[in-house]
């Protein structure tokens, strides 16, 4: 008896825990969501995806605040320069436009910048459900998201959703 409830115990802690799967699609309402562009304009998330339609997108949330984005820094440069045909998206949590345009500035950061101005909490960051930064996603040539969730950006599932 007493083997027989460690079992379904078990088993029920495997199959309760289980998480759901990743998202392929971003939802309406991540995608309305508006962010900032480097000239200060406003534009929704679909808008920076329809920009790069048709290429392979790796979207790098971050901050110039964020110890751990700064030291990754380095690996996502070494990405940008084995994958040239990829597009890097990067959006600021900074807490406000100045100090994000200084950190790109100061950091030498190549790609397209955005900032986030709805926040952790906003429309994209809840869908996102951020709760740590550096986070990277790889979108493909069609706006499907092929990795949602990774803190690392030379995990296997980012290097193979790039070849």
């Amino acid at each position: 008896m007493k083997q027989n409830l460690i079992i379904v115990f078990f088993l029920c802690l495997i199959f309760c825990c289980k998480s759901q799967e990743d998202p392929l699609q971003f939802s309406t309402e991540a995608l309305e969501d508006v962010l900032i562009d480097k000239l200060n304009e406003k534009v929704t998330f679909q808008d920076i995806l329809n920009k790069h339609k048709g290429k392979t997108i790796v979207i790098d949330v971050w901050a110039s605040w964020c110890g751990d984005c700064l030291k990754s820094l380095p690996k996502v440069k070494a990405l940008q320069a084995e994958h040239p045909n990829v597009e890097f998206v990067f959006l600021s949590l900074d807490k406000n436009t100045e100090s994000w345009k200084k950190g790109i500035k100061k950091h030498n950061i190549k790609g397209q910048h955005y900032f986030l101005s709805s926040g952790w909490k906003g429309k994209l960051g809840s869908f996102l459900n951020l709760d740590w930064i550096p986070r990277y996603l790889v979108v493909d040539k069609n706006q499907r998201i092929k990795v949602f969730y990774s803190k690392n950006i030379q995990t296997p599932k980012i290097k193979n959703a790039l070849l």
